[in-house]
Order: C-alpha cells, then sequence, then structure tokens
C-alpha cells in the first residue's frame, strides 16, 4: 500500500523560498514516477513537476527555472524546492506516485494512481 504525506506548506511573500516534502512508503515497484502536483478551488488540478525511478524530470513550464524536484531515495523522500514564489503559484500542493512508470520526453505523467491529501501554499504580494 503506497502512502504519500506531504509536509512543508505555509505562507511566504512573494520571491521567497518554500520546500514541500513528501514522505513515500510502500513504494517497492522498480520503475516509478512520483510528481507535485497543485490545484486552486474551481481550476483542474496542474502538474508542477515530476521524477521516475532513473532521475528524468518534468517540470511545467510555468515553473522551469524556479522549482527543484528531486528524490532522497534512502529516506524515501521526495522534495520540491520553490524559489522565486509568485502569487500565481498559490494553491494545494499533493504529491502523487504511479507504479512501472518512465517519463517521456520531459512530459508529466498525469494519471497518477496514488495522492497524498495536499499542504496548502499561499503566496502573498
Amino acid at each position: 500500500q503506497v502512502q504519500l504525506v506531504e509536509s512543508g506548506g505555509g505562507s511566504v511573500q512573494s520571491g521567497g523560498s518554500l520546500r514541500l516534502s513528501c514522505a513515500a512508503s510502500g513504494i517497492t515497484y522498480s520503475s516509478y514516477c512520483i510528481g507535485w502536483f497543485r490545484q486552486v478551488p474551481g481550476k483542474e488540478r496542474e502538474g508542477v513537476a515530476e521524477i521516475d525511478w532513473n532521475g528524468n524530470t518534468a517540470y511545467a513550464d510555468s515553473v522551469k527555472g524556479r522549482f527543484t524536484i528531486s528524490h532522497d531515495n534512502a529516506k524515501n523522500t521526495l522534495y520540491l524546492q520553490m524559489n522565486s514564489l509568485k502569487v500565481e503559484d498559490t494553491a494545494t500542493y499533493y504529491c502523487a506516485a504511479e507504479p512501472w512508470c518512465t517519463l517521456v520526453a520531459g512530459k508529466i505523467y498525469y494519471d497518477m494512481d496514488y495522492w497524498g491529501k495536499g499542504t496548502l501554499v499561499t503566496i502573498s504580494s
């Protein structure tokens, strides 16, 4: 059973930084994708950044150059370092995972089977 627990959300001013963490358990598959998605009420969920078992990464255009995804395999923890935050980054951020997945051509894979409960990020101007 895969379980994902996010932490690290909060409120910061525009231009600031936050680091989100996702404690992952139960990912015993030899290949997988794990990543961050975000959602604002009334809007579709958006893929933010993703990494696969082989270290391939994918980013939404809106966060390239500002956000960095990383995965500490020893700690089974996924991170999202968010710098130069903007008001439009305000959202609930979700950690998600998909077994037997490999990223292709730098594109975010959306059809994830496992989701955390989310952590709220609020950016003020």
